[in-house]
């Protein structure tokens, strides 16, 4: 349509509109006009839903539910009003209107119609259970009616949603194979691909989303299918065939819904199979993403490590956690980096830094490491208060690996004894040897314990030093 058709279209609807809002505002000037106001109620909402003037189908039906409950088209008039609030994306008092039409429509048409929209109305609430049956319950009885393609679409849809793949697929195939010029059948393609892939049957999925370009070109469905067709080869034995259709995905369209998992996906499938070229693309990419994510920020400091590119990783770090500070991506790389810190670089600072930035997590696994790294660095900072109140902090955190929980008791004895807190540190100790499975600790805790028990009776003097807590599957060094 051209901008001057597309301009009186718009004052055609426009007028109409206005029309309609001024006939609900006619006062009523003499007993015959009052005579006429159902007629005239019912006519206009009537008009304004074919119209899809929703607003005001659904002002006019409501006035004549209200004001005329005994008149003989109350059940038309809620079923045009549900359909009217349901376009509207008010589900909930659409299904309360479609639910008082049910029980007094007696036409065959109607009757299936007001199911329908029930179902449409209880999908858009995701009480998919029910869709499903009122779906069912209208393909079952009335197949061969003009509602039939969509309610078998609509269950398709709801088994889809109830994790039923297998049925699912059984129900677009069917479809496909009765109503295959259907104005839906591009859209059963794409929901039958999703099907197939729920259910791991990939090779099925493949041929359908190869094809589907050539067979709906016009589909708005396509790029959600391109989306799909580089998802399954990724996953199904082609990652680099994969990646160039999601590249492609990407390029048409940057803003849409699956676009960051694309990336996501992208970002790793180059990781792994890419060359140095193809990483710094994908890195940018993933540094441009608007509006950026956490996942992307997060792949993009993961190229740029294994890129040794240090600039390019502080780049990527820095927005991660300016933007994302709470995220769990943001705190699992800051134990990352706070493991690098301690174990590679010997930056006992850097890593506690870190380390407490990663205790802030969510995840058990990850506050209690982080804690851990924190008092192990704080050991060797010689601050034993903070280190004594990080171990702590371990032992505050639920269902710690053992590991983990035995070696922040260790550090917390070893910690006590630096501040000369004898029993606090024999206690500790002690619990290690008698508890821990990892031998090499118990005879660390143990030596430690003999060393510092010896000093519980005498305050004078103290027992030769330990400079932290042995490493992981090595031996204690002898005080």
């Amino acid at each position: 349509m051209d901008v001057l058709g597309s301009v009186i279209m718009k004052r055609r609807l426009a007028m109409v509109a206005t029309l309609a809002a001024l006939l609900l505002l006619l006062p009523v000037v003499s007993p015959v006009s009052a005579l006429d106001e159902p007629d005239r109620l019912f006519t206009v909402g009537e008009r304004a839903l074919a119209d899809r003037f929703y607003p005001v189908a659904r002002r006019t039906l409501e006035r004549f539910v209200a004001q005329f409950p005994s008149d003989a088209r109350q059940p038309r008039a809620l079923l045009m009003l549900g359909k009217a609030r349901l376009a509207l994306n008010d589900p909930e008092s659409a299904l309360e209107a479609l639910r008082r039409a049910q029980g007094d429509l007696t036409a065959s048409g109607e009757v299936q119609d007001v199911k329908f929209w029930q179902a449409e109305a209880l999908f858009r609430l995701k009480r998919f259970g029910e869709a499903r049956d009122f779906y069912d319950e209208i393909v079952r009885t009335d197949a061969a009616g003009p509602l039939a393609p969509e309610a078998l679409y609509g269950f398709g849809w709801s088994e889809l949603e109830l994790g039923q793949f297998e049925t699912a697929g059984t129900a677009f195939r069917q479809f496909l194979a009765t109503w295959a010029e259907h104005r839906l059948a591009a859209d059963a393609t794409v929901q039958l691909a999703r099907a197939l892939i729920e259910g791991r049957r990939f090779n099925e999925a493949l041929p359908l989303l190869s094809g589907f370009v050539t067979k709906y070109p016009g589909s708005k469905r396509i790029p959600e299918a391109q989306y799909l067709l580089g998802w399954v080869k990724y996953n199904n034995g082609d990652p680099q065939g994969g990646i160039s259709d999601l590249q492609a995905f990407l390029a048409a369209n940057p803003s849409h819904e699956q676009a960051a998992s694309a990336r996501q996906l992208v970002a790793q499938g180059l990781r792994k199979y890419g060359n140095r070229a193809q990483l710094l693309q994908s890195y940018t990419m993933l540094m441009q993403q608007d509006p950026p994510t956490a996942e992307a920020l997060s792949d993009a400091a993961g190229i740029a490590n294994q890129l040794s590119r240090p600039k390019e990783f502080d780049a990527a770090w820095s927005k991660l956690k300016s933007d994302f500070p709470e995220h769990p991506l943001t705190r699992q790389l800051a134990l990352d980096l706070a493991k690098q810190a301690f174990y590679k670089q010997k930056n006992w600072k850097e890593a506690s830094a870190l380390g407490q930035t990663a205790a802030q997590s969510n995840d058990n696994a990850v506050r209690a490491e982080a804690w851990l790294l924190v008092g192990e660095s704080e050991l060797r900072l010689e601050r034993f208060p903070q280190a004594a109140k990080a171990f702590e902090a371990v032992g505050a955190v639920s269902n710690v690996d053992a590991d983990t929980r035995f070696r922040a008791l260790a550090g917390l004895g070893l910690a006590r004894e630096r501040q000369k807190e004898w029993k606090a540190a024999l206690t500790a100790y002690q619990e290690v040897v008698q508890n821990t499975p990892d031998t090499t600790l118990r005879d660390w805790a143990r030596e430690r314990a003999a060393a510092v028990k010896s000093q519980i009776p005498k305050s004078n003097g103290a027992p030769k030093q330990s400079n932290g807590v042995p490493k992981r599957g090595e031996p204690g060094k002898k005080s």
